[in-house]
């Protein structure tokens, strides 16, 4: 069994509390131990990151930069053993992994470090007489973040990266199932950083409590559930908090559309780890014309990943627990008087793989459409009109992310400015950009990661007033 540790003050290290399985999802077979941290780790985690930023908060952007450049370019000369860590965490493809998320997101790394020197602010102006006023954007203190399970590396980055990059330091807990990328980064980290700026706690969600309620926390930063978010809004009480919680996100299509292109992607993009994304298409909204050519398209992608096989690329990763799998079989098993058309089925065997599936005929209400299924599960559902597809799409909880399919861009420009996400792709789905923002509305919360916005997000304004005599 592997022996996982804090990292905290740049030091691997032990804790007072007792341990977690971890457990790999391909096999369902524990493969190491991971820290349930308590008090005395957290307390000395927030010690070290309090001291540390003393200084490190008087660091100019460019030692900051200089700083996450060597990060991201160990994490490069290291790719093998990060692609190893989180794929036996997550049962992730390794190939898919290194190509989808870590070279992507050392990219981003690269990003926050330029974008630190970039800050912007008004220009300072006399608005009193005799008097010049400027703005300045400080660094908010220790930042405590909590990352969930199903992109454990790229959530640690998003995360750390901008919050390090505007001058904070950062105490981070892993989700307790898959703490393995997370510590690697804070290993990596402490070479290059000094020591106290990235401290990372594993735990569950005791420990989460303890980072959220921490007298110390300048700030709480969380993606996860709703039900984590509202936890953490209340344990921070009145200090801010960044939060991302959830998608059921809802692809439009549209009967001009692509239908052979649109299945392709949007089932790419479904059924990549395991549906186990936030961004991930949930609710097909297909234009009663092409309706039923898209329900077979889709299938037909679906048939083709089960016939590849779980576990093999091609085929189709497993959940990350035996608890999430129960999960998404018991919401397709309530789903009515709804048509499974492709999968609906727990893989026999080892690991905890459920079957590439598409749902048609679940009415709006029903509680698989409602729900975030946070599976590999497409809903299926007809519109008339372009007026009733909106009305579909934004009849939901959450509002992280959509898609809209058309070939009329007056019509994709309509749709995207009625839509009630915070982000909105055309023709396309789950793509992302460094430069852009990541973040929502309604109760996925308002926290925007990437881009400019989730560096500043991180960062607090003060008024300077300079009187001249």
């Amino acid at each position: 069994m592997t022996e996982f540790g804090n990292v905290i003050d740049g030091v691997l290290c032990g804790s007072s509390g007792d341990g977690s399985d971890l457990v790999e999802p391909r096999t369902g077979t524990a493969y190491g131990r991971a820290p349930l941290s308590r008090a005395p780790e957290v307390d000395a985690a927030f010690a070290a990151a309090t001291r540390a930023f003393e200084t490190w908060r008087r660091t100019t952007p460019g030692e900051r930069q200089a700083a996450l450049l060597a990060v991201a370019a160990e994490i490069e000369q290291r790719r093998d053993e990060f692609v190893a860590a989180e794929c036996r965490d997550t049962g992730k493809f390794p190939g898919l992994f290194e190509t989808e998320e870590l070279l992507p997101v050392t990219d981003q790394i690269r990003f926050f470090a330029g974008a630190a020197r970039l800050l912007e602010g008004r220009a300072a102006g006399e608005y009193v007489g005799a008097h010049t006023s400027m703005v300045r954007r400080e660094p908010l203190g220790v930042i405590a973040q909590i990352a969930p399970w199903n992109y454990p590396f790229m959530t640690a980055v998003w995360k750390i990266a901008p919050a390090v990059a505007a001058g904070n330091t950062v105490v981070f807990k892993p989700d307790e199932a898959t703490p393995a990328s997370a510590i690697l980064l804070a290993e990596v980290c402490a070479k290059h950083l000094p020591p106290g700026v990235v401290n990372v706690v594993c735990g569950d969600r005791e420990t989460g409590s303890l980072l959220s309620s921490h007298r110390d926390a300048a700030m709480v930063a969380l993606t996860g559930s709703v039900r984590a978010g509202s936890a953490v809004a209340r344990a921070a009480d009145l200090r801010p908090v960044h939060l991302e919680l959830g998608g059921n996100a809802p692809v439009l299509v549209f009967a001009d559309a692509d239908v052979a292109r649109c299945a392709e992607l949007v089932a790419d993009a479904a059924f990549y780890n395991a549906g186990q994304d936030c961004t991930a298409p949930a609710r097909v909204l297909v234009h009663e014309d092409v309706h039923d050519e898209l329900v077979a398209a889709l299938a037909a992608e679906a048939a083709h990943r089960i016939a590849a096989g779980p576990g093999r690329e091609g085929g189709y990763a497993p959940l990350i627990s035996q608890v999430q799998l129960d999960r998404v079989a018991g919401l397709v098993e309530r789903r009515g008087s709804a048509e499974v058309v492709a999968g609906g089925q727990v893989e026999e065997g080892p690991g905890f793989y459920y079957q590439p599936t598409v749902v048609r005929g679940a009415g709006q209400k029903d509680e698989l459409v409602q729900e975030e299924t946070f599976g590999p599960v497409l809903t299926v559902q007809p519109f008339a009109t372009e007026r009733e597809a909106v009305a579909l799409a934004n009849d939901v909880r959450h509002g992280l992310a959509a898609s809209v399919w058309t070939r009329e861009a007056g019509r994709a420009m309509r749709v995207v400015a009625d839509l009630d996400f915070g982000i909105t792709w055309v023709n396309t789905h789950v793509t992302t950009a460094a430069e852009m923002p990541h973040g929502g509305f309604k109760e996925t919360g308002g926290g925007k990661d990437l881009s400019l916005y989730g560096l500043e997000a991180y960062t607090r304004i003060k008024h300077v007033m300079v009187a001249w005599a």
